[in-house]
């Protein structure tokens, strides 16, 4: 059945001039109908240069809506309307304009996993593989790091010379690992390597033999010489590591590492997606042209500074 529902999957992506981007977090079998998989701006840049009119994203909605600002000529569209982020929704615009208001000198520096409108009230944005470069080129000597305290520990720990205010913001599923489950973790595993995501609190990010973002956890695990790797983000990443690399063995560091958010998208939702398009029914990004220019803007200094 399952085999049934990609083939139909990749006759209609054809026929309908649709390139499926799938975030790195999804199922085994959404990656292997999609056209391109990565992290999150890695499938919106690369969702610029390909020549499909229509964009199927399969991941949460910050991810669709970046694709829009980059590709607004292009349809964008979310495979589950209901896949949200709750970093990426952690503050309001009016928050951080309060902010920028009390201290007008101090950059604003927004994580691109955060709304359209939170990315219109920032300087810059970063990703987790960049953010460190970025941060160092900024002439401004003092920043505002949204919305991700630990992603920001991890930088203002590389950059000590400038002055970063942190809020209390970032991802729940993250960080909700503790360094308790770091040693546990070793026990069970004693020859292997930990690799983590930085928006891990830092008790666990210090542990690690290698901490960044997914992209450079996965290359990491695929090209060091290391047989077994401890994996501290997401649970699928193990598992995606584990069919590109049969002869190394991959642990989830915390059974706890599972995103509700980027599990709600099916094959099946997928399919009904490619199969609703023209009667409406596939879920659309749409977004005031205003507020895209605003939000390209922080983005496209991203991409000059450091992507």
């Amino acid at each position: 059945m399952m085999q049934q529902t990609k083939e139909k999957i990749l006759q209609l992506k054809r026929e309908k001039d649709v390139c499926i981007l799938a975030h790195s977090y999804q199922a085994q079998e959404i990656l292997e109908v999609a056209d391109i998989t990565g992290d999150s701006f890695a499938l919106s840049k690369a969702a610029m240069e390909v020549p499909q009119e229509n964009l199927l994203v399969c991941g949460v909605h910050f991810m669709a809506e970046t694709a829009k600002i980059l590709s607004p000529q292009k349809k964008v569209y979310l495979a589950h309307k209901g896949a949200g982020c709750p970093m990426a929704e952690e503050f309001t615009p009016e928050e951080i304009l309060a902010y920028r208001k009390a201290e007008p000198d101090r950059a604003v520096v927004a994580y691109v996993n955060t709304t359209a409108a939170l990315k219109a009230v920032s300087d810059v944005c970063v990703t987790s593989s960049s953010a460190v470069e970025i941060v160092k080129k900024l002439d401004a000597q003092k920043i505002l790091f949204i919305p991700d305290c630990n992603l920001g520990s991890f930088v203002q720990q590389q950059v000590p010379d400038k002055d970063i205010q942190l809020l209390d913001g970032g991802c729940p599923v993250h960080r909700s690992v503790e360094a308790w489950e770091v040693e546990q973790a070793r026990k069970e595993h004693p020859g292997a390597e930990l690799l983590v995501h930085p928006e891990c609190i830092k008790e666990v990010t210090a542990q690690a033999d290698y901490a960044g973002s997914t992209a450079g956890i996965m290359k990491y695990a695929r090209e060091n010489s290391g047989k077994e790797y401890i994996i501290g983000t997401e649970m699928s990443i193990a598992d995606h590591l584990q069919y590109q690399c049969p002869d190394k063995r991959f642990y989830p560091l915390s059974k706890k590492l599972i995103c509700p958010d980027m599990k709600l998208t099916t094959l099946n939702d997928v399919l009904l997606s490619l199969e609703g398009l023209e009667a409406g029914e596939a879920f659309e990004i749409v977004m005031e042209e205003k507020l895209m220019d605003a939000a390209r803007v922080s983005i496209q200094r991203m991409i000059e500074l450091g992507e």
